[in-house]
């Protein structure tokens, strides 16, 4: 049992060092507190139009932008950049970006994942001595 849990923590811990991971996951964040604090009920959501659909879709654009660079690593610039620009937009259409938490989040989280770059694999002793 204590083989498979260190086989599958190595797994992980690959998996998660070849993506932008923590980038997404506080995008994901970011995006499900936009999208929690604009939840309200069907009723007035459909009455108040664009304005009560769009926490909606800012918080679910921002959760999807999270989610595409951990499955996509090469297209972290272009998520990045729109969960960013995404979460920015949250402070207008939605409870000042989720008061504000969501959309720091959602900045912090585009900006890791734009940032983020693949590791490079360390040179051989032999070559630095050399």
């Amino acid at each position: 049992m204590l083989s498979r849990a260190k086989t599958v923590y190595r797994w992980f811990r690959a998996f998660r060092r070849t993506r932008p991971f923590w980038g997404g996951v506080w995008l994901v964040a970011g995006g499900w507190t936009v999208l929690k604090f604009s939840l309200s009920s069907l009723q007035l959501i459909v009455s108040t139009g664009f304005g009560g659909v769009a926490g909606y879709l800012v918080g679910g654009g921002m959760i999807l932008c999270g989610l595409v660079p951990i499955a996509l690593p090469a297209q972290r610039y272009t998520f990045g950049l729109i969960g960013a620009v995404l979460a920015v937009v949250s402070l207008v259409v939605s409870n000042l970006g989720g008061f504000l938490l969501g959309m720091v989040l959602g900045i912090l989280g585009g900006s890791m994942t734009v940032g983020w770059g693949a590791k490079r694999p360390r040179r051989a002793r032999e070559a630095v001595e050399g």
